[in-house]
């Protein structure tokens, strides 16, 4: 439909600052708002949204509390790393609390295929050679990071001459679980490998020699994230942010030197079918399009929306580097199945699982695990595993994801007893009304899925999610080019922001935004040396430029 309104957001107003428009409202556009927003002189900023509320992927739903316990749950993003410092001091700025929680994992079915992180298993028996001997190629793999970085897992696994039962049943879990490569995992790059381990900005734990992934690893879970966006989102428009949700933007029109930005857009309801809104990506065709211009653009949503918008704008650079970025379709199911959960997964401990103990400290480990004994920090005991994968009979390569909801996110524990007094160590529901997510990925391998045996009557949300591969291609086309592209303040004041532009966690969303912001002229307010090291580190990668160091807080 033809434009019916212009509004004129450029450099014309009597104070002369810069307008800038950040196209997405998740984690990345929040953050460089936010840095923005403290130089209220230099910049007047507009978030387009286009769903109904901020926060990208980092959802929340409601439950029924009187049946599971809690009256909601984090269903995209719930939790990471004790290193996530820009998440959490977001978090704490706005009154909420993120909360240490052990991790406790579940990999694989019966003796022969599965291991844990609670206690002895078979498996990890079997591969204890290729375990001590992955520490090594790790160490390997950071010296010749220029070649051996960017050979895909599958092939490192190959070269270095691991058991492949190792690389099936231990490894490619173990990465597809928590970086969410799901099953182009065995693509990834082996610098992505090597950072998860030992990068102190990026590892969400520590390699274990003995075991390869660490007992009982402290994590956290994040707060009702729905809640702390909103909270962020009020101040941020208290500071004179304007944050449109429900508004689509449907093309970038121009990307001038000197004119600037010019776009189109329209509102957009997720929920409308009958106008050609699909709630995941079609714009309502029969809504009125209005026509913006602004100084500068920061595109905060996916490579592939991105290179969409940007259509005939869009420069070779761009449609090379944005084009390398691959992404798959996977759905998350929520839900209340514990049959079919205790089906697919080892979700109890029993004898035939564990391994002899050959160590006090893995007697102790067994004792824990059998509800005899608290754990390390006095950590309540007992086995109640939160991850879980098992990987397909017919390709081994490929995996089902899932969380047990109840035990791991922090809320679900927090009723009191009859006493009144709280019982970590024990969810206040029973098992049959745990909530779980199953996660089945890649819909292109939907004849390998187990979703048509859950019960569809306990079945709480189906959700979809447009999920990066972090393939091998992605750290060779994409982000050492990243830096070509960013150019702020140039000739396509166009800058580029998002999990995607290094590797899918929460906290590299939030510092991508803030580092656009910095490349407009923003200042990074240093509350923390090790957020201040990681900051530094992405502007190299993604914008090729030196930090300087900005102001401290006190």
């Amino acid at each position: 439909m033809s434009s019916d309104g212009l509004l004129k957001n450029g450099k014309n107003g009597k104070n002369g600052k810069k307008n800038v428009v950040i196209i997405g409202g998740g984690a990345a556009g929040m953050s460089c708002a936010a840095t923005l927003a403290q130089h209220p002189d230099k910049f007047n900023v507009t978030i387009l949204e286009r769903m109904s509320v901020v926060g990208g992927q980092a959802t929340s739903i409601p439950l029924d509390a009187d049946k599971y316990g809690t009256s909601w749950m984090n269903d995209g993003v719930q939790g990471g790393a004790t290193s996530f410092k820009h998440t959490i001091n977001y978090f704490q700025k706005y009154g909420h609390s993120e909360q240490d929680v052990k991790l406790q994992v579940s990999f694989g079915q019966g003796p022969d295929s599965f291991w844990t992180n609670v206690f002895p298993s078979h498996l990890v028996d079997r591969f204890s050679k290729d375990i001590k001997k992955f520490g090594k190629v790790l160490k390997i793999i950071k010296y010749t990071m220029p070649v051996l970085g960017i050979v895909p897992i599958k092939y490192m696994l190959r070269i270095f001459f691991f058991n492949p039962e190792f690389g099936e049943k231990m490894v490619l879990p173990l990465i597809a679980l928590f970086l969410g490569t799901g099953n182009q995992t065995a693509n990834v790059s082996c610098a992505i490998l090597e950072r998860l381990f030992d990068d102190p900005n990026m590892r969400l734990w520590e390699y274990d020699p003995e075991t390869l992934l660490p007992n009982l690893p402290t994590m956290v879970t994040f707060p009702h994230l729905e809640t702390f966006y909103a909270d962020w989102s009020a101040d941020l428009k208290s500071k004179g942010v304007t944050i449109r949700t429900n508004t689509d933007v449907v093309s970038i029109l121009e990307r001038n030197p000197k004119t600037g930005i010019k776009l189109q857009t329209a509102p957009f309801d997720p929920e409308d079918k009958k106008g050609g809104g699909d709630g995941l990506g079609m714009q309502n065709k029969r809504a009125p399009t209005t026509t913006e211009t602004y100084d500068e653009l920061v595109m905060c949503v996916l490579a592939d929306d991105a290179k969409k918008l940007l259509g005939k704008t869009s420069n070779w650079k761009e449609r090379f580097v944005l084009g390398g970025a691959r992404f798959f379709d996977d759905i998350t199911v929520t839900h209340s199945d514990a049959d079919y959960f205790q089906k697919n997964f080892e979700t109890r401990y029993r004898d035939e699982l564990c391994a002899k103990p050959k160590s006090k400290q893995q007697e102790d480990q067994i004792a824990f695990a059998k509800n005899e004994k608290e754990g390390p920090g006095d950590e309540p005991r007992g086995y109640r595993p939160m991850y879980y994968t098992h990987s397909y009979p017919e390709d081994m390569h490929k995996i089902e994801m899932a969380f047990d909801c109840t035990n791991y996110q922090h809320q679900f524990r927090q009723e009191p007893t009859d006493r009144g007094d709280p019982a970590p160590h024990k969810a206040p529901v029973p098992y049959e009304n745990h909530v779980f997510q199953s996660i089945f990925l890649d819909k292109t391998n939907s004849h390998l899925w187990t979703i048509d045996s859950i019960d569809e009557s306990k079945i709480i949300e189906k959700k979809w999610w447009h999920q990066l591969g972090h393939r091998w291609q992605h750290y060779v086309r994409v982000v050492p080019n990243m830096m070509f592209i960013n150019r702020p303040l140039r000739d396509t004041h166009t800058t580029f922001a998002g999990s995607w532009t290094l590797v899918n966690m929460h906290e590299m969303a939030c510092v991508s935004g803030i580092a656009a912001a910095y490349r407009l002229g923003a200042e990074y307010e240093v509350f923390d040396d090790f957020a201040e090291d990681l900051v530094k580190k992405y502007l190299w990668i993604s914008h090729g430029v030196r930090y300087r160091p900005g102001k401290k807080v006190q």
